[in-house]
């Protein structure tokens, strides 16, 4: 099946256009064409898709230097495909049923590192959710007036993950792992859903 899958040339041209494929979108094309493979993925009945964020010939996202430069090539490389699978997935009434996160590793320190960078910042964090029964148009939480911690509707990641496991449908306190003779789950003994977020 992956032959027929992996086949985006069957797809119309707006729908190609659409996610940043032709020759001339040259910085969309590669990312692009994973997002659509994930929808084409999501209609085959794939649960759990993941997508990486291309090589752009700078870091991904972690610009501790050339942070203007590398930002604006990241965001070229990912918005136009990014915007297309949203709203691919929503014209098919695809969108409500498919959770779509949008993370990196870490929040980045409100200061300079060196002259044009900045460092890793675990105290203040932003992620974007859509679709999958998360609110649309709804920013959650607050940093403080540098943007170096977070102060208002803190999260955690177990509270993260139990919130995304809820939408998933499980439960995340009966979602264990026998590891170690422990049962042992993704959020450990902490953890709660965050009802505030939900449509």
């Amino acid at each position: 099946a992956v032959p027929d899958l992996a086949d985006v040339s069957q797809e119309s041209k707006a729908t190609q256009e659409l996610y940043g494929l032709f020759a001339d979108y040259e910085q969309t094309r590669t990312y692009g064409r994973n997002c659509l493979i994930a929808r084409r993925l999501i209609e085959r009945g794939v649960r759990f898709i993941e997508l990486t964020c291309p090589g752009v010939g700078v870091d991904r996202w972690d610009q501790h230097s050339g942070l203007k430069e590398g930002h604006e090539r990241n965001c070229r490389a990912v918005d136009q495909p990014i915007g297309g699978l949203l709203s691919d997935l929503k014209a098919r009434g695809l969108l409500d049923e498919t959770l779509i996160i949008f993370a990196g590793e870490f929040g980045r320190t409100p200061m300079a590192q060196g002259s044009d960078g900045r460092d890793h910042n675990p105290f203040g964090y932003s992620i974007w959710m859509a679709g999958g029964g998360v609110q649309g148009g709804l920013a959650y939480g607050a940093t403080d007036d540098y943007g170096y911690h977070a102060i208002d509707k803190k999260l955690e990641m177990h509270d993260m993950h139990a919130t995304m496991l809820h939408l998933l449908g499980i439960e995340h306190t009966r979602l264990t792992v026998r590891f170690g003779g422990r049962d042992m789950r993704l959020t450990d003994v902490f953890g709660h859903v965050v009802t505030d977020i939900m449509a």
